[in-house]
């Protein structure tokens, strides 16, 4: 219990230590993806990617970004291709850097998420340290799927299972063969890893492999191939091969940090004070074995 409460915590308190210190690439950038859909990658590490579909009568967005300046810049961006309304916001999981913005982007809009994250977002506004955030939590939510029918074009969010936490959506795009993944993708990065699975991410991944994918929209960073998310795959499926061969000899949780080899994986970002290096993303794939 003590492990979930901490890695929980810390996506709260991630973004405003990254916007203080600066972490960000140059620019902020929009890219064309296919017909309609368009890539926002952040320009602020602290807030997270957002990805958006322009319909004939509306538009429907992923993640919104950190707050509300950030849910205003990533409108801004929208605004720069269309001027229809918001009509969706799906968010991929309730950690701030993802829905903060949804207020800002689509006051009127319909937001979508997991029953989970619904939840655990109306639990967040409870919290002191969270009173500078304007929330918007999930209208609708599903416990499996739902697809939106944005015209001329559908939209597919399902649930894969505990992987980043315990009720992430992937947001599939078939018309233009496009994955948002939220943070079950980071390309060429450790991720912080919350309270879910990491053996049945390694799986949600493998699924999304089999799609018919040629970008995928990362929570944080560049837009990838499916030949970066397998490389992602294959990141987090050697961790826990090793943490678990380790961890049948005996180790301990401080051997398993030390002995893990990862020097296929040397240009991965890690930031080691936010519980995201590999270190740390060994010790929750220990702790996640120690607790079955």
């Amino acid at each position: 219990m003590r492990t979930h409460l901490r890695t929980c915590s810390l996506r709260v308190v991630i973004p405003a230590v990254f916007a203080c210190c600066g972490l960000a690439p140059a620019q902020p950038a929009v890219q064309q993806l296919g017909a309609g859909l368009y890539a926002y990658i952040s320009e602020n590490d602290a807030s997270a990617n957002s990805t958006f579909l322009i319909g004939r009568r509306g538009i429907l967005v992923v993640d919104s970004g950190l707050n509300a300046t950030e849910g205003t810049k990533l409108l801004g961006a929208i605004r720069q291709v269309s001027s229809l309304p918001v009509k969706f916001i799906i968010n991929t999981h309730y950690h701030p850097d993802h829905q903060g913005g949804n207020a800002a982007v689509g006051p009127n809009a319909v937001v979508i998420t997991t029953a989970f994250t619904r939840e655990r977002t109306l639990a967040l506004i409870k919290r002191p340290e969270m009173e500078g955030f304007h929330f918007r939590p999930a209208n609708v939510t599903f416990e499996k799927r739902v697809t939106v029918y944005l015209d001329p074009y559908s939209v597919d969010a399902y649930y894969p299972g505990k992987a980043h936490t315990s009720g992430d959506a992937l947001v599939y795009f078939p018309q233009q063969r496009v994955i948002a993944t939220g943070d079950l993708f980071l390309n060429r990065s450790c991720p912080a890893m919350d309270n879910g699975s990491v053996e049945n991410w390694i799986q949600a991944l493998n699924q999304v492999l089999e799609l018919p994918v040629d970008h995928v929209v990362p929570g944080h960073f560049e837009v990838g191939t499916k030949s970066d998310l397998r490389r992602f795959r294959n990141y987090l499926s050697d961790l826990f091969q090793q943490v678990r061969a380790i961890k049948e000899r005996g180790a301990t949780l401080d051997q398993v940090r030390h002995e893990v080899n990862t020097q296929k994986y040397a240009d991965f970002r890690q930031y080691p004070k936010y519980q995201a290096s590999f270190a740390d993303n060994a010790a929750v794939i220990y702790q996640q074995l120690q607790a079955h």
